[in-house]
């Protein structure tokens, strides 16, 4: 199938964890002998040690941690240090860019033979992207037990996700027409209330849609069809711009919302609401690269991210968490959630071939 994206586009929070130990030396150890997992008393401590005795291993790598991730600057401000504090010694270098950047960076190294991140941590469009070009160490967090299976791989497990949900502008739309499911979208009364929208690059909807309908892809596709028939949505870039749009009563309603960006909003007194009832989640994967220069590091941040202890940093840090015992600070988590999966991307596409993404476009007239 045509894949639908391209591979080379290109202190409160202190006091939720305490400190470890200090101390290590500067002897390093073979990162093809670490990175294996299993092949060595080094390697098996990342599986069956403590995670204070994978930091103790960890430290005689140098201490530092490559990580090439989309953690915007105001929540890598929070978290990062967080890490470093919790495992003294350890630095965290931030390669801060777009996702396909990240993955173009990544691939360019691996053919000149070198590569530089230790971990990545990306949307899941773009995990698969490196797994495609073989970027990634087939090895999981014991830690990542505790994830359901939509959110996890061979060689990554989700850290953080995001929601979209339907929002509405309280002026426009009365509580009796208050949607509680993305169904009632396709309800024309939108269009009269003041108008429907939507992001033009949100075509995974799809996919969620056919996992609520048990596979059945031709269904998802017609509620979206029958949206676009009696609401005739119009699109903006930038589910902030949305979010404006509707504080602003320029639009009534919107099936394509982040669930992230209303509680702030409702608290500064903007007149919108959201529903939690029901949402679609895309996750952020975490994934150690294969050949990764501080391989028992890696696994030190893969399964401290992955634990309790570090979701409740990501939640204080701003990002929502997807560990099921860690609440995000804010309710913006929907009590059943359609999850965009790895294995949805891998069959986004009708049964005569037509990519999902191609089906949206086309339904609601995007170019």
């Amino acid at each position: 199938m045509r894949r639908p994206f391209s591979i080379l586009a290109v202190a409160g929070i202190m006091a939720l964890t305490a400190c470890g130990g200090g101390g290590g030396s500067s002897a390093s150890q073979s990162p093809s002998a670490a990175a294996s997992g299993g092949s060595s008393p080094a390697g098996d401590i990342a599986d069956t040690g403590s995670i204070d005795e994978l930091y103790q291993a960890a430290l005689k790598e140098g201490g530092k941690l490559v990580y090439y991730g989309v953690l915007a600057q105001e929540n890598a401000r929070l978290i990062l240090p967080v890490f470093e504090k919790r495992f003294p010694g350890i630095k965290v270098e931030h390669v801060d860019a777009t996702s396909d950047q990240l993955i173009a960076r990544a691939i360019a190294e691996k053919r000149g033979g070198a590569i530089q991140g230790d971990v990545l941590a990306v949307p899941i469009e773009n995990i698969l992207q490196a797994e495609d070009a073989k970027l990634l160490l087939q090895w999981l967090p014991t830690e990542a037990d505790a994830y359901d299976a939509g959110l996890k791989g061979t060689d990554w497990v989700g850290i953080e996700e995001q929601y979209w949900v339907g929002a509405w502008n309280t002026n426009l739309v009365k509580k009796a027409d208050e949607p509680d499911s993305f169904e009632d979208f396709a309800d024309p009364k939108y269009k009269n209330l003041g108008g429907l929208i939507a992001e033009p690059r949100d075509w995974e909807m799809i996919l969620a849609m056919k996992e609520k309908y048990n596979g059945d892809g031709e269904k998802a596709i017609q509620l979206f069809k029958t949206i676009a028939e009696n609401n005739n949505p119009s699109f903006h870039k930038g589910h902030s711009d949305l979010s404006e749009l509707l504080v602003s009563g320029q639009a009534a309603a919107c099936f394509t919302c982040y669930s992230h960006q209303y509680p702030p909003r409702i608290k500064d007194g903007a007149p919108v609401g959201y529903f939690l009832t029901e949402g679609v989640g895309k996750p952020v994967g975490n994934a150690v690269f294969d050949g990764a220069p501080h391989p028992l590091t890696a696994k030190l941040w893969s399964r401290w991210v992955a634990s309790e202890e570090g979701q409740k940093v990501y939640a204080q840090g701003g990002r929502t968490p997807t560990h099921p015992n860690v609440e995000p600070v804010d309710p913006v988590r929907p009590k059943t959630i359609y999850h965009v999966t790895a294995d949805s991307y891998r069959d986004a596409q009708t049964a005569d071939g037509t990519s999902y993404q191609d089906v949206w476009n086309e339904m609601f007239n995007l170019r």
